[in-house]
């Protein structure tokens, strides 16, 4: 009895787990869009720039996690690293877990990791065709679209799907 009691436990831990992760969790084939530079929008989610982990080549740049408006400020700032803009939403508790991961183990060398709100920022939304949060878009340093996908966990699974 006390094993089955405990099996029904585990069952339920595990779909408890499911559930809160199933935000964004779906991966997708990387994109090819065409879309133009990035255009402003209020997508400020109120964290501030996160420094990365030390550059591990002093060939490549320390990766960085920063706030749409610092880096439609100044993209040229971070053209020598690959960049991903993040659609995050705060209610999200994937899109947190990642944070959270970023903020404890960094960004690598060479990734800028951009945070874009995903409840506010409809105009990113629509031109890279972002349906859900957790979705990563890497860009060119036009805005080009290179390729798309959701639900990585922390920097360095965000570095292995970039292009």
């Amino acid at each position: 009895m006390k094993s089955v009691r405990r099996a029904v436990v585990l069952l339920g831990v595990a779909a408890l787990a499911a559930a809160t992760t199933a935000c964004g969790a779906q991966s997708a084939a990387p994109g090819g869009g065409t879309a133009a530079t990035p255009a402003a929008s209020s997508a400020s989610g109120g964290a501030a720039s996160t420094p990365a982990s030390p550059a591990a080549s002093g060939a490549m740049s320390a990766g960085a996690y920063v706030e749409w408006a610092e880096y439609e400020a100044d993209p040229a700032a971070r053209a020598d690293t690959k960049v991903v803009l993040f659609f995050h939403a705060s209610w999200c508790p994937s899109c947190r877990a990642t944070e959270k991961a970023i903020g404890e183990t960094g960004v690598p060398a060479g990734l800028t990791l951009v945070k874009v709100d995903y409840d506010t920022a409809t105009d990113l939304r629509q031109r890279y065709g972002v349906t859900t949060q957790h979705t990563f878009v890497q860009v060119d340093g036009s805005g080009t679209e290179l390729a798309k996908w959701t639900g990585s966990a922390d920097g360095a699974a965000i570095l292995a799907e970039t292009v």
